[in-house]
């Protein structure tokens, strides 16, 4: 069984990690379609598979969120796409900020929403080709370059499918070194790493821890991650859990404003 997911996203246990995100990708030519609570390890869905959350242990998903209810809602996979419903709970379930009043399919990017707990529901993909660059296109993981590149892998999308904490959990899951570049129209920032954490960050204002939670709670812009690019300084002790905590707690503050 997997573990629990707190509000403020700590473990109740160790909930089910994933394997490494290229031993993972190598195996599946369909996207792979996870759930995110950070700073838990993200969930990774089956296809054919029903995935119970709420508060009973006995879910396939627990969480521990005062307004769940023991089996609250549940995500199943029909065809070729996973749908969320609600399983008549009291306090209701919503996706978006919508009340979810009949099932529906879920879309890269989309909030399910337990009172103030809140899963992201992302999907990736590996592929040989080249990633789109409009808006619509999809996000690319691990990318692998041509024959002459062999070594290369880029991670690029946008960040209304595969918001900023989620990029950053698969990098750190796969102990990446290098840059994460996150422009969001005339903001812009980056995000360096060191074997998958965090060690500095800058935006055009700030640098540092405040840089890098600022960047991580952004909803709307695009990504990329250049491999193996050298941090030019080290500003940042802190963990990848300890910066995406910050990150929810301001993103809290900024909804309460």
């Amino acid at each position: 069984m997997s573990d629990g997911l707190t509000p403020n996203g700590g473990l109740t246990s160790s909930i089910t990690l994933l394997l490494p995100m290229r031993q993972a990708m190598a195996s599946l030519p369909n996207p792979t379609s996870m759930l995110f609570a950070p700073p838990a390890p993200p969930y990774r869905l089956q296809e054919n598979q029903s995935v119970v959350i709420g508060r009973s242990r006995d879910c396939e998903l627990p969480i521990a969120a005062p307004e769940a209810s023991r089996r609250h809602c549940e995500i199943t996979h029909e065809g070729d796409q996973f749908l969320v419903k609600d399983l008549d709970s009291t306090n209701g379930t919503f996706v978006n900020g919508e009340p979810l009043l009949a099932p529906r399919t879920l879309r890269p990017g989309d909030r399910i929403e337990i009172g103030n707990f809140a899963i992201t529901f992302c999907q990736v993909a590996g592929t040989s080709a080249l990633p789109e660059t409009t808006e619509g296109g999809k996000t690319m993981i691990f990318q692998r370059g041509t024959a002459h590149e062999a070594t290369v892998e880029v991670l690029q999308g946008d960040l209304s499918e595969v918001p900023p904490f989620a990029v950053l959990q698969i990098l750190e899951m796969g102990s990446k070194t290098g840059a994460l570049r996150i422009s969001a129209g005339k903001f812009t920032g980056c995000i360096w790493l060191e074997k998958g954490a965090p060690v500095h960050a800058n935006t055009e204002k700030h640098a540092g821890f405040e840089a890098a939670a600022q960047l991580v709670i952004l909803e709307q812009g695009r990504f990329t991650f250049e491999p193996n690019a050298a941090s030019p300084e080290k500003t940042i002790s802190a963990s990848m859990t300890e910066l995406l905590l910050e990150a929810m707690r301001m993103a809290d503050e900024s909804a309460l404003l």
